[in-house]
């Protein structure tokens, strides 16, 4: 018995976290899981340690219980960031995939830039950071989904 909790307790962990919603890095993954879902994708450029911005955001709406709950059931999240700090520096090869989406999908350059594709990645429309409630975000979104 004393086995079985423990047990029962990881595996339940598990299932949570294999529900959540999680921020994807690779496009074709998330392209993928669009189609498979048949679910638009969330794409956010960010400048995770050096965007203003960018970070509230994140805390703001995007971590938030509210925004992930949603999400989880309704978009396939897609993160492109471009750190400038040494020490978080991604992978070359995200590096150049993050460059690639940026050339096709946020060619002004703006951070934030959230841009909501459809699951082949045809872009629908953009938004920027604003300082709004997470529904009110969401309901953002979704006006560009329609």
């Amino acid at each position: 018995m004393k086995k079985i909790i423990p047990t029962l307790l990881f595996i339940l962990m598990g299932f949570q976290l294999i529900s959540a919603q999680e921020w994807l890095n690779d496009f074709e993954i998330a392209k993928k899981i669009a189609v498979e879902n048949d679910r638009p994708i969330v794409l956010v450029f960010a400048g995770s340690d050096w965007c203003i911005p960018c970070i509230k955001l994140e805390r703001q709406i995007l971590h938030t219980e509210e925004f992930k709950t949603y999400a989880k059931d309704h978009y396939v999240l897609l993160k492109a960031d471009f750190p400038r700090k040494r020490k978080n520096q991604l992978p070359q090869d995200i590096q150049r995939q993050n460059a690639s989406l940026a050339e096709e999908y946020n060619r002004s350059g703006g951070f934030p830039m959230v841009v909501v594709l459809d699951k082949t990645g045809q872009k629908l429309g953009e938004i920027g950071y604003e300082k709004v409630t997470p529904s009110a975000y969401i309901e953002s979104l979704n006006t560009l989904i329609k």
